[in-house]
C-alpha cells in the first residue's frame, strides 16, 4: 500500500538513498534538505518517479519551516503516513579538523556550534515528530523512523556535541515508542552501524576505511532493506526497536533478519562497579 513519507536530509547522503528506496517501493516523498543544489540532481535521479517527489529546502529549526513541510506533504499527498528524521549535523561539520589534529575538548567548544548541533539533531527531528504523531494516531496507522548512532560513537571522546544529540533522540525513541504502543503507530530507529560513505565523509576515514585502520563504510543504499522493513505492514508489532544496516541480512526474509539482528532503542544498563577502583 502506497503511503507518504517526509524524509528530512533527504537531499543527500543516507537520506537521499532513503527518499529514493521509498519512491521505488511505491511511497510518495517529500525529501527536505538545506541545499537548493541538491534538489536538481534528486529529480533527475528519481526519473520517471519523479511526479510522487516533492522536494524542498526548508531549515527545520526554524517551527515555521517544520509546519509548511507537513503542509506540503498534505496538500500534494496527503498524510503524512512515515517521518524518517535523517536531518543532522556530523562529526566532519562539527570539527572538520579531528582526524588530523586531533578531537576538540567539548570546553572549546562555542555556543553557536553546540546549539546548532542540538537544534538539528534533537530539536527538530523532535519539533517534527510532535508534528505528525496526532494524525498518524488518529488514522491508526504510522511511522516514525529516527536515525541515531552507535552508543559507544555517542560516548568517545570527542564526541560532544554530537554524540548527546543523538544520545537524546535515541532516549526519546524509547519514550515515543512507550507512548505510542497501541495506536497503530511505530517508533523505531534505522542506523548505519558504522561510518558511512556519505559527501560529508572526512577523506581521512575514508582512506582509513580503504586501508583497514577503521571499519568498512557503510553505503547509503544499505539503510533502504531495514527502512522498507520498519515501514512495511510486516513490522506492525514492531516498536522501539533499532536496527543498523551494516548487520542487516539479505540472504533470508526481511522478518527473519529484524529477528536476528534488531536491538531494543536505549541504553544498556552496565553492571556495578567500584567508583574508586581503576577502570578495567
Amino acid at each position: 500500500m502506497a503511503r507518504t513519507a517526509i524524509v528530512t536530509g533527504g537531499l543527500r547522503g543516507l537520506g537521499r538513498a532513503m527518499a529514493l528506496g521509498l519512491l521505488g517501493a511505491g511511497h510518495d516523498v517529500v525529501a527536505v534538505g538545506h541545499i537548493a543544489a541538491d534538489v536538481v540532481e534528486m529529480q533527475a535521479l528519481a526519473g520517471t518517479e519523479a511526479a510522487r517527489l516533492h522536494c524542498m529546502v526548508a531549515d527545520l529549526t526554524d517551527p515555521a519551516a517544520c509546519d509548511a513541510v507537513l503542509a506540503a506533504a498534505a496538500e500534494r499527498f496527503g498524510g503524512p503516513d512515515i517521518l524518517v528524521n535523517n536531518a543532522g549535523l556530523t562529526f566532519t561539520a562539527i570539527d572538520p579538523d579531528r582526524f588530523t589534529a586531533g578531537p576538540r575538548k567539548f570546553w572549546t567548544l562555542p555556543d553557536e556550534i553546540v546549539q546548532q548541533v542540538m537544534d538539528i539533531n534533537y530539536v527538530a527531528a523532535d519539533r517534527m515528530a510532535r508534528r505528525v504523531a496526532p494524525g498518524m494516531i488518529a488514522r491508526g496507522w504510522g511511522r516514525i523512523v529516527n536515525v541515531t548512532t552507535k552508543l559507544s560513537t555517542m560516548t568517545m571522546e570527542g564526541a560532544v556535541p554530537y554524540g548527546p544529540s543523538k544520545a537524546a533522540l535515541e532516549t526519546a525513541t524509547e519514550v515515543w515508542a512507550k507512548e505510542v504502543a497501541g495506536t497503530g503507530v511505530t517508533v523505531n530507529i534505522v542506523n548505519p552501524g558504522a561510518g558511512a560513505n556519505t559527501p560529508g565523509m572526512s577523506a581521512v576515514m575514508r582512506e582509513w576505511s580503504a586501508t583497514g585502520r577503521a571499519a568498512k563504510l557503510v553505503e547509503p543504499e544499505d539503510m533502504v532493506a531495514p527502512l522498507l522493513f520498519v515501514v512495511s505492514d510486516a513490522a506492525n508489532a514492531v516498536n522501539g526497536f533499532r536496527f543498523d544496516a551494516n548487520t542487516w541480512l539479505h540472504d533470508v526474509t526481511p522478518e527473519e533478519s529484524a529477528r536476528r539482528t534488531g536491538r531494543p532503542a536505549g541504553f544498556e544498563m552496565h553492571p556495578l562497579r567500584d567508583p574508586f577502583a581503576p577502570p578495567a
